[in-house]
This record gives structure tokens, C-alpha cells and sequence, in this order.
């Protein structure tokens, strides 16, 4: 049966034929729904040592870019906001920032020289601001820019406000990362935003795509350990309980 070339090519699947099984070789999850995709890759990303988070975050008005290495015991990395870009090293509950001169400088490129809490003048001038060109600057605890830049370092706190998708789930498309096979699921049709889980080894979350062109983020490096330790004292300036103006 099935004789001549279009009835070959249109009927081959009911002529002994089969078509490719695109779970083959997968781990699984792409039969799953789209909530059970979503719980399972969540789990297996909380439960990774190690991961690097990259791209762009837009919150309250703001684009953020990401650079980040993170595991339970802190995080380093870069942060670029407003044409500035800052390194931040978190070790423990130790919180570390470096810039450059010009992030230390007030827009005017001039300060009043208002002393601070201790006693230490603020390095809004410009030759104050060139001391810390290029230093670790510990974060106080007490400071209000410690629980807003240390969130940049923690990695619970980074992958539970970015894996959560908004709106009724559903699965999308297979795709490519890299040449990791996954799987897309939706949030509210994508408007709360997409994200591609891994078919290939553990379903680890590997890009975000936000919800209201709020950013994209890249996932990579899972479980893969860095070095993470304190700066040396000859690399770091110590303010003590308020950070210097910037």
C-alpha cells in the first residue's frame, strides 16, 4: 500500500512510519503542565549551590543591569544603574561596594563638606571621592542602602522575585538555549512573563523574560562554585554606621 511519492510523503506516518517523539532523551517535564514545569523548576533552582544571573531588571522606573554570582554563603558581581556601574562582594552578612570616583562625586562634582554621624567629613568633593576610586566600601548594616544592595547578592531572595510568573499559566513553545533543549511556560500569555526551563539534565530555569518589558535575565553556571572572600584591608575603606554620600 501507500504507492507514489505524495501519498509516501503525506501518509507516511499511517504507512509504518512514526513521528519523532519530542521528549525523546528529555528529562520529562515537557509532558508535564505548565504549574507542575514551573514547581518542579523552582524546587531544583532553590536546591542549586551555585548559579549567575545576568541581563536587565526595570523596577519603579529604573533599568538595572545584572551581573551577578550567587550561592547561599553571598554574592559578587557588577550592578549598572543610570550609566554607573558598581561592583558589590557580600561574604556572610559582610556587605562590600566599589566604584569609581565619579559614583562617590555629587552631580555637581562639589560638596559642602557636611560631616557625618562620626565625625568623618562626606567625600562629595572630588579629591575625597578619587580616595575611594576603585576601594571596597563596607555597606553598613544600619544603612538604608544595606537591605536594597544586599538583595542584589542574595540568591533566595533574587530567584524567588524573578521565577514567579503572573497570570494563569500555560505552556509555549520548545526552543533553544544554547544547545540546551527547553521549554517555555507562560504567565497570562506571556504578559506576566515567559520563562524557558531546561529538557536537558535537571529542569533548571535558563531565561526570564519579565512581564510588561520589565527585563530579561539569563540563568547559567548552576552549581558551578566561585571564590568568594572578603576584600584585604589595604583594598577596603571602613565608614563605619553611615556610608558615604553619593
Amino acid at each position: 500500500m501507500c504507492v507514489g511519492a505524495v501519498a509516501a510523503v503525506t501518509s507516511l506516518a499511517g504507512c509504518g512510519g512514526s513521528t519523532e517523539d519530542p521528549d525523546a532523551g528529555t528529562n520529562g517535564v515537557g509532558k508535564l503542565s505548565a504549574p507542575k514545569i514551573q514547581s518542579k523548576s523552582t524546587r531544583v533552582a532553590e536546591a542549586a549551590s551555585a548559579v549567575r544571573l545576568s541581563g536587565t531588571v526595570v523596577s519603579k522606573g529604573h533599568t538595572y543591569s545584572l551581573d551577578m554570582r550567587l550561592k547561599a554563603e553571598g554574592g559578587t558581581g557588577s550592578v549598572t544603574s543610570k550609566g554607573q556601574t558598581f561592583q558589590l562582594l557580600r561574604v556572610g552578612e559582610q556587605l562590600f561596594l566599589k566604584a569609581d570616583s565619579r559614583f562617590w562625586t555629587h552631580d555637581s562634582g562639589k560638596g559642602d563638606g557636611t560631616p557625618q554621624k562620626d565625625g568623618t567629613p562626606q567625600p562629595a568633593d572630588e579629591a575625597a571621592a578619587a580616595k575611594l576610586d576603585g576601594k571596597y566600601v563596607k555597606v553598613p548594616k544600619g544603612d538604608p542602602a544595606y537591605e536594597q544592595l544586599s538583595g542584589f547578592t542574595d540568591k533566595d531572595v533574587l530567584l524567588e522575585g524573578m521565577l514567579t510568573l503572573h497570570g494563569a499559566l500555560a505552556k509555549g513553545e520548545r526552543g533553544k538555549s544554547g544547545a540546551v533543549r527547553t521549554i517555555r511556560i507562560t504567565g497570562d500569555e506571556g504578559a506576566g512573563g515567559t520563562l524557558s526551563v531546561s529538557l536537558d539534565g535537571k529542569p533548571y530555569p535558563l531565561r526570564l523574560d519579565r512581564g510588561g518589558h520589565a527585563g530579561t535575565l539569563k540563568l547559567t553556571d548552576w552549581n558551578q562554585d566561585f571564590p568568594l572572600q572578603e576584600p584585604d584591608k589595604s583594598e577596603m575603606v571602613d565608614y563605619g554606621e553611615q556610608l558615604p554620600t553619593s
